[in-house]
């Protein structure tokens, strides 16, 4: 069928085919279709110019953020001295970036970011560096959540815990006096992820295979819930108490965007083969405790990855008193079809969407 089609339609069928429209990531979509619509029989000039410009004007206010970003991230590596921990700054900005793009949630993307980035530490210093007591130690004083606290942990822990502690609290100062009261749901959210990367470390250290329902419900809770309950803290009016009790009990979309996000990573793990700080995947539980092959798990986990899309449109239709925060749930989920394109986890291996990543924030597009 797509050879009797003529550019451009021939190409958006193509992408269509791969990956359907409402599971695109928008941007990256509109670039496409930027340097396509020139070649439509009916394109309107005028039109496309101004939708040029309003990128290139976007990626500037884009570019300066990343770069405030990055000074940010400088400072804060040097100062915890965390050296193990991977550089990933833009890839957390891109993240913050495919939540929200629009120009008027700059303070949101600053400090989902910002979140992202310390979430990505602790994961490091959990997955990589720390023993199974220092895990213990770490989760304890992120469970207290006060300076006091930074006494329980070894020495290379403590800059980190307290600049954590810090952070959040430079947040709460960026916030109108009607706001500060989000900040303690993201604490909280950075709490409950931090006991369940406690969790996965015992297994670890243990080399426990969990059943796969006792994996699910562990590692659906590691990152997922708590950046759903975080990306609501700089944005405006759309973060109610209301949504913010509704991100944080994990319900919904928001459990179905940690379902997506867990088995999209999980399946890109096992396509690539386990290094030797990973926990077992969900694959792997899977096929241990069902007998199956691979390819049938696959089958299997790709079915509720589908339920989970389903459960996505469904808080649509019956949320509708908090839909704008259900979308940038959404808008987090369909990021994961991105980042884990082909089983490929891009968020790790970022020179996979380094072209991306140059067209969506380096070049403007040419007029």
């Amino acid at each position: 069928m797509k050879s009797d089609l003529d550019s451009p339609l021939a190409e958006q069928v193509k992408r269509a085919l791969h990956l359907p429209l409402p599971r695109t990531l928008k941007r990256v979509e509109v670039l496409d279709y930027i340097s396509e619509y020139k070649d439509e029989p009916m394109h309107n000039s005028s039109i496309l110019e101004l939708a040029k410009l309003d990128f290139n004007l976007l990626q500037r206010l884009h570019l300066k953020e990343l770069k405030d970003l990055s000074r940010w991230w400088e400072d804060i590596s040097r100062e915890v001295g965390l050296t193990y921990s991977r550089d990933r700054i833009v890839e957390c900005y891109l993240w913050s970036y495919m939540t929200y793009y629009e120009q008027e949630y700059t303070r949101a993307r600053m400090i989902f970011s910002k979140i992202i980035s310390l979430m990505a530490m602790t994961d490091d210093t959990y997955d990589v560096r720390a023993t199974l007591m220092e895990c213990k130690q770490l989760d304890e004083a992120i469970q207290r959540w006060e300076e006091s606290a930074v006494s329980l942990l070894p020495e290379y822990l403590q800059k980190f815990y307290l600049k954590l502690i810090s952070t959040f609290k430079e947040f709460e100062d960026e916030l109108k006096p009607n706001e500060k009261y989000r900040v303690p749901y993201s604490t909280k959210a950075f709490q409950i992820f931090s006991s369940k990367h406690l969790q996965e470390a015992e297994w670890f250290h243990q080399n426990h295979k969990p059943r796969f329902n006792d994996h699910v419900e562990v590692s659906i809770c590691s990152a997922a819930p708590c950046a759903c309950v975080c990306l609501l803290v700089g944005m405006g009016d759309t973060a109610t108490k209301e949504a913010l009790e509704w991100a944080l009990g994990c319900t919904d979309a928001v459990r179905a965007c940690a379902v997506v996000t867990r088995f999209m990573n999980d399946l890109a793990a096992f396509k690539q083969g386990k290094n030797k700080y990973d926990v077992h995947t969900s694959v792997e539980c899977y096929i241990n405790e069902h007998g199956v092959a691979s390819d049938v798990a696959f089958a299997n986990i790709g079915s509720m990855m589908e339920d989970a899309w389903k459960t996505t449109n469904q808080a649509r239709f019956e949320r509708p008193e908090i839909l704008p925060a259900i979308q940038r749930v959404a808008n987090i989920t369909i990021s994961m079809m991105f980042w884990y394109d082909d089983h490929k986890d891009a968020f790790t291996y970022s020179n996979i969407i380094e072209g991306t990543i140059r067209r969506l924030f380096v070049n403007p597009i040419p007029f």
